[in-house]
């Protein structure tokens, strides 16, 4: 089983984490399963850029990202060339090291 090693961020997870995740999970799935409580305010259907995740080790072994993935990236804060959307990011048989950003634009939780 891959394992998914989640960089320590100040509020969802300040320790970082190492989970166990299972071949076709998605890595935001993983992570909140776990207690990892990444945002996700379109609930998994790839219309915002809430559970934008980089992933620093592994990122080419997960699924291609599709163009309306990369659309909704075009919009995430921060965006790097390892960056995916968790609920899109399904896990193959490598292990990752992911880091969630400090910031999300959400348009919901700023008030907007």
């Amino acid at each position: 089983m891959p394992q998914i090693v989640f960089l320590p961020h100040p509020e969802l997870c300040p320790k970082g984490a190492a989970l166990e995740a299972k071949s076709g999970e998605t890595v935001l799935d993983v992570a909140l399963k776990n207690g990892i409580a990444i945002e996700h305010a379109c609930e998994k259907s790839c219309a915002c850029t809430t559970c934008h995740v980089i992933v620093r080790e592994g990122f080419y072994s997960l699924n291609p990202s599709d163009e309306l993935e990369d659309d909704m990236l075009d919009k995430a804060w921060g965006l790097e060339p390892e960056s995916r959307l968790g609920c899109q990011a399904i896990i193959a048989d490598e292990d990752l090291v992911v880091e969630i950003p400090k910031y999300t634009v959400n348009m919901v939780s700023e008030g907007h």
